[in-house]
């Protein structure tokens, strides 16, 4: 006949070679699957998409202005006649871009591309269609707020005023770059043979 034991003596035996489990305050992360080609193509892809927008223009806090008023700015140096024929819509429009129905990020980033594919090119004038935004949101005019506060922070623009009524009035700016290095040194050859 088997005898038993009390329970308390016969938990005591069983457990007796039991060590209690070291307590960490610490995760114990698994190691990550490494990731399969396609994987590493999107993710390479995503980080040179996103190093290609860091363009520096910003997406922090605007001042917000009245849809009804005119946007300006003029570097020191550009002379005051230069500036008079801008703002006069003088100056033949080179290019265009219209960022009015875009959304946020797009129109930040098609301002800053076009700006810059234009100054390369040697384009000095193009007008920029921002629309009035008495409808946008969180704010009105809340486009034409940041086109006020990006052309400012784009070293290549030099001047830029609302537009002439025949381009678009308040809902649109000449925008003035600066000359491409290279186009500097074509205007003096030419200006040699002359």
């Amino acid at each position: 006949m088997v005898q038993s034991l009390p329970d308390d003596l016969s938990f005591i035996d069983e457990m007796s070679d039991v060590k209690p489990l070291i307590q960490s305050d610490k995760a114990v992360l698994t190691k990550k699957p490494s990731e399969n080609l396609a994987q590493r193509l999107k993710r390479e892809a995503l980080e040179a998409e996103i190093e290609k927008d860091d363009n520096g223009l910003s997406v922090e806090k605007v001042e917000p202005i009245d849809p009804h008023d005119f946007i300006e700015y003029k570097q020191d140096g550009v002379q005051h006649g230069v500036y008079k024929n801008l703002r006069l819509g003088k100056y033949h429009i080179d290019a265009s871009l219209n960022i009015t129905h875009m959304k946020f990020d797009e129109a930040r980033i098609s301002l800053y591309k076009t700006i810059k594919d234009c100054h390369e090119q040697g384009i000095r004038t193009l007008l920029v269609r921002h629309g009035l935004g008495l409808q946008s949101k969180p704010f009105p005019a809340f486009l034409k707020s940041y086109v006020n506060q990006w052309l400012r922070q784009i070293n290549m623009v030099i001047a830029f005023h609302t537009a002439q009524k025949q381009h678009g009035g308040l809902s649109s700016v000449y925008v003035l770059l600066k000359k491409h290095p290279n186009q500097k040194i074509i205007n003096r050859e030419r200006n040699k043979r002359g």
